[in-house]
């Protein structure tokens, strides 16, 4: 999935209650997180529920992109996690850090629809993955 076709899904669904549900189903097709990552190290600071995310680094066509698998101990925060992982997944250093994300966001309009909380924590999960990119 890309981040067209995650837009074009949000947009499809008419009301929040269905795409809270499409949310947690997102997050709960995510692949099992190793228990040897749920450490500090790639614990998400700045959300209320426990997040983790890890990086990994891998080479196409001699251009690095950045690949991740996360986490959290809530299921919309899970759902969360899958879209964040599908807007940066297998991007570029240089993508992650121009990427409008804003922009994203609001045209699935996840930036009008979440809990303050949620929003703190939606963009705490984009700064570490900008940290990362930045970290190489």
């Amino acid at each position: 999935m890309d981040i067209d076709e995650l837009s074009e899904n949000f947009e499809l669904l008419d009301d929040w209650e269905d795409k809270y549900r499409y949310l947690i189903d997102l997050g709960e097709k995510l692949p099992p997180f190793p228990d040897e990552y749920r450490t500090d190290e790639w614990k998400v600071s700045g959300c209320q529920s426990q997040v983790w995310l890890k990086p990994s680094f891998a080479s196409a066509e001699g251009n690095g992109r950045l690949q991740f698998v996360g986490d959290s101990d809530a299921a919309i925060v899970r759902g969360l996690i899958a879209v964040v992982l599908v807007v940066f997944g297998d991007k570029t250093r240089e993508d992650i850090l121009t990427l409008d994300v804003s922009a994203v966001f609001s045209r699935m309009g996840l930036a009008d629809h979440l809990s303050p909380s949620r929003r703190n924590g939606l963009g705490a999960m984009v700064e570490k993955i900008r940290f990362y990119a930045l970290k190489g």
